[in-house]
């Protein structure tokens, strides 16, 4: 005798299925970690803050 399934827990699966490799596939593909990010991050800030240490008096204004 066949078993049993339910359809809908089974349409369900596979669409959690399709969606956790597409959320793999766009992690590799645009994906960084967290670790990338708070070096780029910090990277930005030292850059920003150099660049105001270097302003002349009166720059900025029109």
């Amino acid at each position: 005798m066949a078993e049993i399934v339910n359809l809908r827990s089974k349409r369900k699966e596979a669409a959690r299925k399709a969606a956790s490799d597409q959320a793999a596939e766009n992690a590799v593909k645009f994906g960084r970690t967290k670790a990338q990010a708070t070096l780029e991050a910090a990277e930005a800030a030292r850059i920003k803050a150099e660049f105001d240490r270097k302003k002349l008096d009166g720059e900025g204004r029109a």
